[in-house]
């Protein structure tokens, strides 16, 4: 009996990670009834990163947080035992800005600290946090606030919340973080090398993506630039350049500079909670899958750090998706055997959104003819 783990990431937009697993999954026992399947929802760090860890067995607890223009939102961070995971995304991420209004300037990164600082009073002494999918570009300065800083302008008043409001800012009082955060690791998952300013940081790559335009690039890349100068003349050290500061708006930097937070890879981090690697021990094949399987994928995205600690393994994977734009010799190379898309069987991309899950079901189905031959086959 042929034991088959599944370990996708969502179909963004249209169904979750553990959604996906459960369409290929009955179609692998509609083409292989003896089939043994197990299934792992995974992610990269950014948004599905709570829902994995939850699917893996962590408990759901439930905080009210400032989501990105300042409002209250539900949310709330996974944990087991002293580790809690914290996502991004789900508290002061795009999916989270009301009317999907950008708001490039005023957005805030503050309820991920209130988020870390309800995990960590409640007994979390490891805090890993996944920040892909932020709205905000303000140096992780709302964090910094979520977490007790205090951060003045020259008349000792509070500076307001957003990357601009960061001129303002004339002193940082990191003593309340530091108490709160005393004997607290932090891990962020972080996939990107940029550093907090300057033509590769996090206002001129990513702040077009949340709204901003040529003058506001450069608006917001100097407030980093002088919040940067701020933090060093508090910390004694000036960490602007380390690469991934400029991740998240520049939480990557606050998280280094202010909570000697550790950088890893997100899909790496996401694989060691989930416990991949002892559920892979037991697997003859791998499925593994995002949307679309296309170049992002090969940078760190989900399906390739699946595939490398499979190949590792020794054991085969193949992918779905909805579409794959991927050379056969781009996906032998990252570890994927075969890609298998929704377009594949519904060449319509609107019915493919519309309805996927019965399309996966098909594909598990030929999977399970390409990969579970039958002993008498």
């Amino acid at each position: 009996m042929p034991t088959v783990l599944i370990a996708s990431d969502k179909f963004k937009g249209t169904l979750t990670a553990a959604e996906v697993a459960a369409a290929v999954g009955t179609g692998l026992r509609r083409g292989r009834p003896d089939v043994t399947v197990d299934s792992v929802p995974v992610a990269d760090g950014g948004d599905g990163t709570l829902a994995a860890a939850v699917a893996a067995g962590f408990e759901l607890v439930l905080v009210e947080a400032a989501g990105p223009t300042g409002e209250p939102v539900a949310t709330g961070y996974a944990r087991q035992g002293d580790t809690a995971v914290v996502e991004m995304a789900d508290v002061s991420g795009l999916v989270r800005l009301p009317g999907e209004v950008l708001a490039p300037m005023t957005a805030t990164s503050r309820g991920v600290g209130e988020l870390v600082a309800a995990a960590v009073s409640a007994g979390c002494s490891r805090v890993v946090l996944g920040i892909g999918g932020s709205a905000s570009t303000d140096g992780g300065a709302g964090m910094l606030a979520g977490l007790g800083a205090r951060l003045l302008d020259a008349d000792g008043e509070p500076v307001g919340d957003g990357g601009a409001q960061l001129t303002r800012l004339a002193s940082v009082d990191l003593a309340d973080v530091r108490a709160l955060m005393a004997g607290v690791d932090i891990v962020v998952a972080c996939d990107v090398d940029n550093p907090l300013t300057g033509p590769t940081g996090a206002a001129a790559v990513y702040g077009p993506q949340k709204g901003a335009g040529p003058d506001r690039v450069r608006e917001l890349d100097d407030a980093l630039g002088h919040f940067a100068g701020i933090v060093a003349a508090a910390t004694g050290r000036d960490l602007r350049d380390r690469p991934g500061a400029g991740a998240a708006g520049g939480v990557g930097f606050a998280a280094l500079a202010a909570l000697d937070a550790e950088l890893r890879p997100g899909i790496d981090l996401v694989l060691d909670l989930v416990d991949f690697r002892k559920k892979l021990a037991e697997a003859d094949l791998v499925v593994t899958g995002e949307g679309a399987l296309d170049e992002q994928t090969l940078r760190g995205k989900a399906p390739a750090g699946v595939a490398a600690a499979a190949h590792a393994a020794g054991i085969p994977v193949v992918a779905v998706c909805g579409i794959n734009t991927l050379t056969a010799d781009q996906l032998a190379a990252s570890g994927i055997g075969a890609a298998y898309a929704l377009t594949d069987v519904e060449p319509d991309v609107e019915r493919c959104l519309a309805d996927p899950a019965p399309l996966l079901e098909r594909l598990g189905e030929r999977i399970a003819a390409d990969h579970l031959p039958r002993g008498d086959d």
